[in-house]
């Protein structure tokens, strides 16, 4: 599979529509998040899916149960200001790493909307990290 063609047209399905129309994705809730490199300064794009807490987006740097970070981590660890393209909509948004408790409840509620985020803690050693998305303008 070319994940790059994959990739874009997914985002361009998303743009369009909302949600994904086909494909293995078809009808999930996924967002284009733009964030800017924690190394190279330039903006990058990935499609990620996120469920909700009140007005917040939630995200989990699950990488599908890889047991490094997925690049978006480093780049909201450094540039927590981000734009977000989901359900039609475009808008800038700051990301807030949740910790404790909060962190904890946040990722329980997440794979209880997504069955399959309740098999990556066991996957990794790592904690996987949950960050809120909040829109700023």
């Amino acid at each position: 599979m070319d994940y790059e063609a994959f990739t874009q047209s997914l985002m361009t399905d998303l743009r369009a529509n909302g949600r994904p129309t086909s494909g293995p994705m078809a009808g999930r809730p996924l967002m284009i998040l733009t964030t800017t490199g924690a190394k190279s300064g330039r903006a990058r794009q990935a499609v990620i899916t996120y469920t909700r807490d009140g007005e917040r987006y939630v995200v989990a740097a699950t990488a599908s149960g890889s047991p490094t970070h997925p690049d978006w981590y480093h780049n909201l660890k450094a540039h927590p200001e981000v734009i977000i393209e989901a359900d039609g909509e475009k808008f800038r948004a700051r990301a807030v790493e949740a910790v404790g408790s909060e962190r904890d409840r946040l990722y329980t509620q997440h794979a209880s909307e997504r069955p399959e985020f309740r098999d990556y803690p066991g996957m990794v050693t790592r904690t996987i990290p949950v960050f809120t998305l909040e829109r700023i303008d």
